[in-house]
């Protein structure tokens, strides 16, 4: 695998789609193993001459269409390129060997030069052409190098408004060059753009438990894991403890009534755009659905929701984007408020206590909810989509979180 030292990294890079190993270096992606067993996932890549287009080829699978075939090919262009930037800076913060933060440096100098002059790096030129044609601010792409830079230094979160603000730099950022591609990046679209990125990014962290704590880092807050007894032993478990599942039931419904919130965003859209923004909060909805198909046990591995049940929870989103009370949701956008004003502080990294408290809340985890028919599920929601109607959806294609957030919201008596 090529890595690159951030001491002896002045290789020449690769011109953005020149083949690997063209400038004697090695295939960039090996295989690594999923926590738990099970088959092995690609690895990122560490090598920040890597072109896009490898970058691409070695992502592993994430909970939403990255680049949505129903959108014309120059977006879909650009979002690769947007794409391929995020998941080189993510491989790099998360799996290069040597001084990461040196690394992202390079990524960070190599980002201003778009603004400033020419970039040096294969994913950088492509990035430049986006930026360019779409007149993108470099501040979202900044954030996703400082989110990279944070994880370096921060591994623990004491609270949730301290997630919160991380997700302010590490997942709300896509939302908003997603919009500026667009060209639809208006205050009240952005508001419900960071919920839906902050919601993908919470049911991210709940799938990726294991993987996580596997590289030192959690990010379930620590006052909710002192509140639910867990510790970090029962992260370290083959199984989820009662009390670890009864956690992430209420971190699903978090996650879900955040995802809610910010859902009308469909409705602000027309047309293509509509039913791509749709696929991105249904892959939430999927995702979500799939830790509590799993029975809120994510240690084995993470949990992952089929195409098909993406598909439909996307083709269901769409068709409620017709609605009139959909609409109405969006309109109102502008009386959300930000989820956070600030960056993220350093959380205090003391680890969660072992005594669990006297009375923990409980989530029953064992109320089983038919699987919907996807077939039907798909079927339905297509039409309504073609025809405009607002329907509710077919039956056993209803939100698959809305049974979560309930647990959540009896354990908590709210789900924030």
């Amino acid at each position: 695998m090529t890595t690159i030292d951030a001491r002896t990294s002045g290789s020449r890079p690769r011109d953005d789609g020149e083949p690997a190993g063209a400038s004697g270096e090695t295939a960039v992606a090996v295989a690594r193993p999923r926590p738990g067993g099970g088959r092995a996932e690609p690895a990122g890549v560490t090598d920040i001459a890597t072109s896009t287009d490898e970058v691409l080829r070695a992502a592993h699978g994430e909970n939403f269409p990255v680049s949505p075939a129903v959108l014309p090919a120059a977006i879909r262009e650009d979002f690769q390129a947007i794409y391929g930037f995020a998941r080189l800076v993510d491989d790099i913060g998360d799996e290069a060997p040597g001084d990461r933060l040196a690394l992202l440096d390079q990524l960070a100098a190599d980002l201003e030069r778009i603004w400033l002059d020419e970039p040096q790096l294969p994913v950088f030129q492509r990035l430049a052409r986006t930026v360019r044609a779409r007149e993108l601010p470099m501040e979202p792409f900044a954030r996703l190098i400082e989110a990279n830079r944070l994880d370096q230094r921060v591994t623990r979160y004491a609270t949730f408004d301290d997630l919160l603000r991380y997700c302010t730099l590490s997942a709300d950022p896509i939302g908003r060059m997603v919009l500026g591609v667009l060209g639809k990046a208006t205050p009240d679209r952005v508001i419900l753009s960071d919920r839906v990125c902050t919601a993908l990014q919470l049911a991210e962290h709940l799938q990726d438990v294991a993987e996580d704590y596997a590289n030192g880092r959690i990010y379930l807050p620590l006052e909710d894991m002192d509140t639910f007894g867990v510790t970090e032993a029962d992260l370290a478990a083959p199984t989820a403890s009662p009390a670890l599942r009864n956690l992430m039931a209420f971190q699903v419904a978090r996650a879900t009534t955040i995802l809610d919130q910010g859902a009308p965003l469909a409705s602000l859209l027309e047309g293509r755009m509509r039913l791509a923004i749709a696929g991105f909060v249904g892959g939430g909805r999927a995702a979500l659905h799939a830790v509590r198909q799993a029975g809120y046990d994510v240690l084995g591995g993470a949990p992952k929701a089929s195409k098909q049940r993406v598909a439909a929870a996307s083709l269901w989103v769409a068709a409620r984007s017709h609605a009139p009370s959909a609409r109405a949701a969006a309109a109102a956008a502008g009386g959300l408020s930000p989820l956070c004003e600030q960056p993220p502080p350093t959380p205090d990294p003391t680890p969660p206590s072992s005594t669990p408290p006297s009375t923990p809340p409980s989530v029953d985890t064992g109320t089983e909810v038919p699987a919907p028919d996807v077939a039907v599920a798909t079927t339905a929601a297509a039409t309504a989509v073609a025809t405009g109607a607002a329907t509710a959806p077919p039956a056993g294609a209803r939100d698959a979180g809305d049974d979560v957030a309930r647990a959540g919201q009896t354990a908590e008596g709210e789900a924030r």
